[in-house]
């Protein structure tokens, strides 16, 4: 299958579940990391360093840290990532 084949059967799917005719044929979902454990501990550097390259504001990492805010959807995933390869980190910090 093509990868417009795909992306098009994904996307009427999504309207599908929207419109409440299908459950999701699968959920993906992440623990919420120690997004400071992460920053400090595993990458030691800075929160403006990391805001960066998380392409987030400085007060964003501030919130996930103090556990005012939970990071999700792709920011979930990335530090997921992090925290299992920290090599991926540079890979962010490139772009």
């Amino acid at each position: 299958m093509s990868i417009f084949a795909d992306l098009k059967t994904s996307l009427e799917e999504a309207v599908e579940i929207k419109k409440e005719n299908m459950e999701p044929s699968r959920v993906t979902s992440y623990a919420i990391e120690d997004v400071k454990a992460i920053r400090e501990d595993i990458l030691n550097v800075s929160r403006s360093e990391f805001a960066k390259a998380m392409s987030v504001s400085v007060e964003t990492v501030k919130s996930w840290e103090n556990k005012r805010r939970n990071p999700s959807g792709l920011a979930a995933k990335v530090l997921h990532t992090i925290k299992d390869n920290p090599e991926f980190y540079k890979a962010l910090e490139a772009h």
